[in-house]
């Protein structure tokens, strides 16, 4: 198969992943918010749902990028400084991926002591880091 091929998939699972990542912390804002049973185990259905939707394709963003790095070959490896910092990034964003499991958990226990404030910052945070995910592998900037 084409190296294109594994790029496409690359980028077509990590956009599928972003949509729901991107989703996610917003169904926390509004179950931070909520104050009635009924809403709130609806927003814990969706969350659950959403979240173990979306998991398959942040491991087959993982897949498919380790194939584009062997592809590539070592040699290109070390020298793309770039990607480097592009994997330290994508490795915080697994890091957010796993606590949105425990911030789920919370919510399923009715044991939130987060505000919707601290939920609309958290929503953020992948936005920031796509951006730079984004400027490292088209500008490589080193």
């Amino acid at each position: 198969m084409s190296i294109l091929w594994f790029k496409a998939f690359h980028i077509f699972f990590m956009v599928a992943w972003f949509a729901g990542i991107f989703y996610l912390p917003r169904l926390f804002v509004y179950h931070a918010e909520n104050q009635h049973q009924v809403t709130s185990d609806t927003f814990k259905v969706m969350e659950r749902r959403l979240l173990y939707f979306v998991t398959p394709f942040a491991i087959l963003t993982f897949i498919f990028g380790v194939i584009l790095i062997f592809q590539y070959g070592l040699a290109w490896f070390k020298s793309a400084h770039w990607l480097h910092a592009k994997l330290l990034l994508v490795s915080l964003l697994y890091i957010y991926h796993g606590y949105c499991f425990k911030l789920l958990a919370d919510f399923k226990h009715d044991r939130n002591q987060k505000s919707s404030k601290f939920y609309r910052f958290f929503n953020e945070v992948p936005v920031l880091i796509l951006l730079a995910i984004i400027v490292l592998a088209v500008v490589k900037p080193f």
